[in-house]
């Protein structure tokens, strides 16, 4: 059995995994307007992060905000996970982290100075190589065994945890520090995003901050300004007035070990993680597929030898595009028959952002927060539900779940690949 033992967040909302979770519990939104300076408006769920906390001076030369943020991530999980959680032989710890993006602060970086006929940064390179953080995790760790990277797109950090749980079960690690990381925020990347014409639409606001990042205490949710506020709601999941997803940026790491280990050692476990599913849809790049979505649902709950009514919630991948949702919906429906009506659902990317190679990661740890503390998150600015996605959505503030045993968190990527892990209450 491999349980989940420590958790660490560097998210939109937080690096407390209470206080992060409360946010949720409330509906409050990481979200807002960013980089008023381009053509388009655009919005985004940043992080407020003082590298310094983390790295000196000298540290921090060549590290991008991606590999600064799974370091803190990491370290925040190991601490959480308590005395002697990393405690083994070196060369039985493992790092397994997802990353769909790598250095793009670093790349941009490179790109305008190269262009005007500056000095490109010697460390250009390593700091931003998709390797980059799982690499800088281990280091801090000086975890000596497996140290994989797992680009899939969306479902980067999730395929990363369930090889980090394969590696636990099989006995290849004793302890696996397992997550992913993001930092994509800057504005060739928003660019390109807006150039598929899959990201929010919204009103831009007067009172837009020019920097690409800051906390979710000066999110648009929380001015006075009408404009403002509609890029904090601009993401809305299952919606019939959905318009797409908003981008985010953080990190999230997950300590997982045997339940022998973590009782040996008197470690609090939150969840075990009791099966995955993978898949790949095999038809298109971009365009997801309900058939492979449920062959992924089908494996996860095959090996955790659940029942999809055994299952109570669902933490969808929502990215509130008008295709995905639907298709999302129809492969839950398909899996859960008469079923359907007792899984709750929702999609908390509406207020942290879409991760992209670490979203797997954070909704991970959100499905695992929601069983041990009995509660589910809101489907966030869902005021009219799409009918084409008849799902027993999570629509208020506040939800309790008393009875909550197992739950489900869906990562569905480009390229076709769909990841599901399931979670259960220890």
């Amino acid at each position: 059995m491999v349980v989940v033992s420590g958790i660490g967040l560097v998210s939109p909302h937080g690096d407390d995994n209470d206080a992060v979770f409360a946010a949720l519990m409330r509906g409050e939104s990481a979200v807002r307007q960013v980089f008023p300076e381009l053509a388009k408006p655009a919005a985004a769920a940043t992080v407020a992060f003082d590298e310094t906390r983390w790295f000196t001076k000298l540290q921090l030369a060549g590290v991008d905000r991606v590999s600064q943020l799974a370091v803190a991530a990491a370290d925040l999980a190991v601490k959480d996970a308590g005395p002697g959680s990393v405690d083994a032989d070196p060369e039985r710890i493992g790092v397994y982290a997802g990353c769909g993006m790598g250095g793009a602060a670093a790349l941009e970086a490179a790109y305008t100075v190269g262009h005007q006929g500056g000095r490109v940064q010697p460390l250009t390179i390593p700091a931003f190589m998709l390797n980059a953080p799982a690499a800088h995790v281990a280091m801090r760790h000086r975890a000596q065994g497996p140290v994989l990277t797992y680009s899939v797109a969306c479902a980067s950090a999730a395929v990363a945890i369930a090889e980090a749980a394969k590696a636990v079960r099989c006995g290849e690690v004793d302890v696996a520090i397992a997550g992913g990381s993001e930092a994509l925020i800057v504005p060739g990347v928003i660019i390109a995003w807006q150039a598929m014409q899959t990201l929010a639409r919204f009103t831009p606001g007067s009172s837009a901050d020019n920097s690409s990042s800051g906390s979710s205490d000066s999110s648009p949710g929380s001015s006075s300004d009408a404009n403002a506020d509609e890029a904090a709601r601009s993401c809305r999941p299952f919606a019939a007035d959905r318009s797409g997803f908003v981008l985010g940026e953080g990190a999230a790491f997950l300590v997982l070990e045997s339940a022998e280990r973590a009782r040996r050692r008197g470690a609090r476990v939150y969840a075990e993680l009791a099966g995955s599913g993978l898949s790949c849809d095999a038809t298109h790049l971009t365009k997801p597929d309900a058939p492979g979505q449920q062959r992924a649902l089908r494996a996860a709950l095959a090996q955790a030898g659940l029942e999809p009514a055994d299952i109570g919630y669902c933490n969808a991948h929502g990215t509130a595009t008008k295709v995905g949702d639907v298709v999302e919906s129809d492969a839950l429906r398909a899996v859960w028959g008469s079923a359907i009506d007792g899984l709750r659902v929702s999609s908390t990317k509406a207020l942290h952002g879409h991760l992209l190679g670490a979203t797997g990661a954070l909704e991970a740890a959100i499905t695992v927060l929601a069983l041990h503390h009995q509660q589910l998150p809101p489907n966030a600015h869902c005021s009219a539900v799409d009918p084409a996605c008849p799902l027993n959505l999570v629509l208020q503030t506040g939800t309790a779940a008393p009875g909550l045993q197992a739950a489900v968190s869906n990562s569905f990527a480009f390229g076709g690949t769909n990841s599901v892990l399931v979670f259960r209450r220890e």
